[in-house]
């Protein structure tokens, strides 16, 4: 069990934290037709726009409610009730996902009366279905707003029913922020080749993955969970957890529905991926399909081939907290240790972390403790970039936001494919962090080297 230690700074230098309200943005983008709703300042809605585009280089649907100075003061409810009935005239959507932000909790927003004025008032829009969430951003990282959007889909969106087990063939699957569309993507076809039919929440696999669609841009979010979908969610065989930040969503699904679950801390690594794919034969019965095999053996045999270059080795990580747990138990894993880990913040996750300790704080608290400690690569989003130039160490990129590589969205890090391409990237990068020994050359040797000597001179060179 690690230690955990806050970091004591006055101020933030270089963020690792993500808002809350970004986090349940991105959850509501996993659902079909849907539009998250900020309830705040324009400019807190744009900061996560531009954020979304640069990650996803895709068109974003994110509305607001565009709480000015006035408002700020006199009180804002009148432009929640004004956004969702604009929302729903103009863009009929089948499900908003109405989000608060620092400004509105500060203000002291509650968004349930907001939400019961619009129904009494408005009651030709009384089939849109609205999800309240409250996410203050002065608290919590992407992760955990993320993970109470969900929370809230449960509750307003999943009968409660006991008809578990009625489709055998169908599992749910709660997908945590730490999974890209491509690991999404990923996971489906996991369970398709046990002959399994996914519901996965929330499903940015089919919204976020990049892809064009033959109607053009829609202001509303394309691919995703239908609505229809969450109401059967109760008849699955079981759900597939993974993510220790899903367990309390987990927890309302179970009790809403009684559909049995089995939970997951991150599909990396050959221990995970086989705990996965015994869980996957135990709910269908089923052999484990000569494709699935296959790829375990070949990433059985990539850890036997990078085992030089990762053995040993130290690595600095920085994310949220089930990133974070997912990246430390898979370098454990492959023989490499973790003398630097940084968390976005505070989460029960992080007493599973496998390090000696973890610092709840920025990228300079990475930077620094890099520095000193001495590492060999450093694992991070993008704005772990600068710290990686100044500390000369590669920098492996993974977590949010991801905006100077193309297609960093799109792959898949879990699963046995994923996990060894992982392991290969972070052998060919650790490869050129160490120093070889230099061949021996015998000085009685008459005919030429093909090389310099350590003095940098041929000897057939007239100087030697």
């Amino acid at each position: 069990m690690p230690t955990i230690r806050q970091s004591n700074k006055a101020l933030t230098v270089n963020p690792l934290r993500v808002s809350q309200p970004m986090g349940a943005s991105l959850a509501f983008m996993g659902l079909a037709r849907a539009v998250p709703l900020e309830h705040g300042a324009q400019g807190c809605t744009a900061f996560s726009k531009v954020f979304f585009t640069r990650h996803f280089r895709e068109p974003i649907p994110l509305q607001t409610t565009a709480m000015d100075h006035t408002v700020t003061v006199m009180g804002a409810d009148d432009n929640v009730v004004e956004a969702l009935a604009t929302v729903a005239t103009r863009h009929a959507p089948e499900v908003v996902g109405l989000v608060t932000t620092g400004l509105a909790e500060t203000q002291g927003v509650d968004i349930l009366r907001c939400l019961a004025e619009f129904r009494a008032g408005r009651p030709e829009f009384a089939g849109l279905a609205v999800v309240p969430v409250n996410t203050p951003d002065t608290e919590g990282c992407l992760e955990s707003g993320y993970a109470l959007a969900v929370e809230a889909m449960i509750v307003n969106l999943v009968p409660e029913t006991r008809q578990a087990g009625r489709l055998r063939d169908q599992v749910n699957v709660l997908a945590a922020s730490m999974l890209s569309p491509g690991d999404v993507d990923a996971v489906r076809d996991w369970l398709a080749a046990f002959g399994l039919r996914a519901r996965i929440l929330p499903d940015l696999g089919t919204a976020l993955d990049g892809h064009l669609d033959a109607g053009g841009y829609s202001d509303l979010t394309t691919g995703g969970i239908g609505r229809g979908e969450l109401a059967g969610l109760g008849e699955s065989a079981a759900t597939l957890v993974i993510g220790a930040s899903m367990a309390r969503a987990a927890d309302l699904l179970k009790a809403r529905t009684g559909v049995p679950d089995y939970r997951f801390d991150s599909l990396m690594g050959l221990a995970r991926c086989d705990a996965f794919t015994q869980a996957l034969v135990d709910i269908t019965g089923r052999p484990v399909p000569e494709r699935i095999e296959r790829a375990r053996a070949q990433l059985a045999d990539a850890m036997v081939d990078c085992h030089f270059p990762l053995g040993g080795a130290r690595v600095a990580v920085a994310a949220d907290p089930d990133l974070l747990l997912a990246w430390t138990d898979y370098l454990a894993g492959l023989g490499a240790a973790t003398p630097v880990a940084v968390a976005a913040a505070q989460a029960p996750s992080l007493q599973r972390v496998a390090a000696e300790e973890v610092v709840v704080g920025d990228l300079e608290d990475l930077e620094a403790m890099a520095r000193s400690l001495g590492v060999d690569l450093l694992v991070g989003n993008s704005h772990a970039a600068p710290s990686a130039l100044r500390l000369a160490k590669p920098l492996v990129r993974a977590g949010f936001p991801l905006h100077d590589q193309y297609g960093a969205h799109a792959r898949a890090r879990v699963g046995y494919a994923g996990s060894r391409d992982s392991l290969f990237e972070l052998a060919n990068l650790l490869a050129g962090q160490r120093n070889e020994i230099a061949p021996y050359r015998s000085i009685y040797r008459t005919d030429a080297p093909r090389g310099p000597d350590a003095a940098g001179c041929f000897r057939a060179d007239p100087c030697c």
